[in-house]
């Protein structure tokens, strides 16, 4: 028989309080066709994107953090001391270790956390709330910070016509706390590794070591068709079981927040879903591209902010991209 006493954490746990930062710098698709043979109508019919934002030095994966985590603590009204774990997604912190959540917690005051890093693409957002999620459940902590941030910008092949215009900068936090009733649904969530080479890094950095200095810069590249049948057609049906798992049907959501990949793959998973008329459909890629991990949490805390949305509001959030990896989820909004 097990000596392990049970745990003591929440039944349930919740969005307690979301922030984001988005760079100063606003880039409109004029610069973006300096470097490729393309058209602003192109760009907007292809993705629907107008700017995005892109980060300066000092506005670094760190930097921008902080930033958004301190939106979102003040917005939880919970002090940074009481976070016991600082989890962040991303693929664009450049140091192998430590990991950039060591930094962000100390920055904000947090003490000692629990604090690591995740690489999930455009659907770490989803497993970072699901591992908070699970941390209070279990009992491990009672509030615990999540944080999507991208400088998408420093991964970007401004000579790639088909990408050159998608990615933009900037970072989005949430504070996970305990609940009295179910806050955050049970997630959908996986991955498709043969299909890992539609979206990829071009050069390893072991080989960009290896070679002449004058080579490219890593890059993100994608095959593009291939990305888009994925999304659209088994994207849907994730977000459909989603629905399933917390017990809800199209008609019972106010709210759906997909990754902000594409304007294009945004409306076909609204057709469909077959959602109603009365759901607010988040649209932010137009102003802000595509910031992966950071898309889901800016998207919200802007519906939010604008009045879009409004908090009690039950939400469907879906993340989808690089591995392929997909996580999908129903929430109440902070």
């Amino acid at each position: 028989m097990s000596k392990i006493k049970p745990s003591k954490g929440s039944p349930y746990a919740r969005i307690l309080g979301v922030g984001g930062y988005r760079p100063v710098r606003v880039v409109p698709n004029e610069v973006i066709l300096e470097t490729i043979d393309s058209s602003d109508e192109w760009i907007r019919s292809r993705s629907g994107i107008a700017t995005r934002h892109w980060a300066s030095p000092q506005e670094t994966v760190a930097a921008m953090s902080v930033e958004a985590s301190g939106k979102a603590l003040a917005a939880a009204g919970i002090e940074p001391e009481k976070i016991g774990a600082v989890i962040v997604s991303t693929v664009s912190h450049f140091k192998q270790t430590p990991a950039v959540a060591t930094e962000i917690a100390h920055r904000i005051g947090a003490g000692k956390p629990a604090a690591f890093d995740i690489s999930a693409g455009c659907a770490g957002f989803g497993y970072g709330l699901t591992l908070a999620k699970g941390l209070i459940v279990e009992g491990s902590a009672e509030y615990v910070l999540v944080i999507g941030v991208e400088r998408l910008s420093d991964l970007t092949d401004l000579e790639d016509r088909a990408t050159a215009f998608l990615f933009g900068d900037g970072a989005g936090a949430v504070v996970v706390g305990p609940a009295d009733e179910p806050g955050i649904g049970p997630t959908v969530w996986g991955s498709e590794g043969d299909k890992s080479e539609t979206i990829k890094q071009t050069v390893p950095w072991d080989e960009y070591r290896s070679t002449d200095s004058a080579e490219k810069f890593p890059a993100i590249t994608q095959e593009g068709q291939a990305v888009f049948r994925w999304a659209v057609f088994e994207m849907a049906k994730v977000a459909q079981q989603a629905l399933d798992a917390a017990g809800i049907t199209a008609d019972d959501l106010d709210v759906f927040i997909p990754h902000q990949a594409n304007m294009r793959i945004i409306d076909s998973m609204v057709k469909t879903l077959k959602l109603p008329e009365h759901v607010t459909v988040a649209r932010d890629v137009e102003t802000t591209g595509n910031t992966s991990a950071a898309s889901i949490p800016l998207a919200m805390e802007r519906l939010l902010a604008t009045g879009a949305a409004k908090s009690g509001d039950t939400a469907l959030v879906i993340g989808f991209g690089a591995g392929l990896v997909y996580a999908a989820t129903v929430v109440t909004l902070p």
